[in-house]
């Protein structure tokens, strides 16, 4: 839907745009003259207001429009992005309900049509959120937490991360070893899922702390993961150019372990602030339909980890 809408959106501006810029240049000193000829200026009239007057329709909403279309194509495509969190993938970072800010030219400046990289940026860091184009179907935009970075080794076996950082020389005397990413215990229950309190834990990837969850009794056997060429199935070596990607919600999440890593042409942007957050529970009996909120949690605004 994302994609039809930039794509609209675009539509919108260069016919818009072109109306307007036609008129200009070939239609609108024609209705200047016909209204100076017919006496346009009598009658308290100026020449300027009976041109308005006679303006096609199309051509007035063109110009009403324009200005507004574009404004709103260059923040959306080149500087700020709106999404909606529809699961819960990323919890305790992201709830269903958030809405969040993508900081489009995070990863660098791309076309809205063809995305095609204009202008080099930079490149995700460890522990960023990003939204990107699921690589098994582009039209649709993910969100999750980059953990391996080009070049890197990742292990994930008995829920623990364990990360080799890229080397360009494969000595092992230069180049780091495997090493678990450090975890903290930080309570129990806060999120409930099929009938059992999940455990919250402190992750630090890097310079970046953040929360995640466990499920106390749900693992994955890996016999369902992802396999990569050349590795063992809880093993993956990320690819130049791409990036390996895991939501925080470890047990309750789509991500790299089943379905691989995220081209560099992929990423839309970094997830930098939720502007509002939606509550949407309600009893059983309510009589009112499931998208309509509930109640807003003020205290989710701002900055996300």
């Amino acid at each position: 839907m994302a994609n039809y809408f930039s794509l609209f959106l675009v539509f919108l501006t260069v016919a818009s745009g072109l109306i307007w810029l036609l008129d200009s240049l070939f239609f609108a000193s024609k209705r200047k003259a016909k209204a100076s000829a017919t006496g346009g200026a009598i009658a308290g009239s100026s020449a300027g207001s009976k041109e308005k007057a006679e303006l096609p329709y199309i051509v007035d909403t063109a110009q009403q429009i324009f200005p507004i279309i574009a404004f709103v194509l260059v923040l959306r495509s080149f500087l700020y992005e709106p999404f909606q969190i529809p699961s819960g993938s990323m919890m305790p970072t992201l709830l269903v309900g958030d809405f969040i800010l993508v900081e489009k030219y995070a990863y660098g400046v791309k076309d809205p049509v063809f995305r095609k990289k204009i202008l080099e940026t930079g490149t995700p860091e460890r522990g960023d959120i990003v939204v990107f184009k699921y690589p098994e179907e582009p039209n649709i935009d993910y969100i999750k937490r980059v953990v391996g970075l080009p070049g890197d080794t990742i292990v994930y076996r008995n829920k623990q991360i364990y990360i080799k950082p890229a080397c360009e020389n494969a000595s092992t005397q230069q180049c780091g070893k495997l090493q678990p990413v450090e975890v903290e215990f930080k309570s129990r229950g806060e999120f409930v899922q099929d009938m059992a309190p999940l455990l919250r834990y402190t992750e630090h990837l890097g310079e970046v702390a953040h929360d995640i969850l466990r499920h106390p009794m749900r693992d994955v056997h890996p016999s369902h993961f992802y396999t990569q060429p050349g590795t063992r199935s809880t093993e993956w070596r990320v690819p130049e150019g791409q990036y390996f990607v895991l939501g925080d919600n470890r047990d309750n999440s789509r991500d790299s372990r089943f379905w691989g890593f995220v081209p560099d042409e992929n990423l839309v942007g970094e997830a930098v602030a939720i502007w509002i957050s939606f509550e949407f529970e309600r009893a059983p009996d309510s009589w009112l339909p499931s998208w309509i909120p509930t109640g807003v949690r003020f205290s989710r605004v701002g900055g996300i980890d």
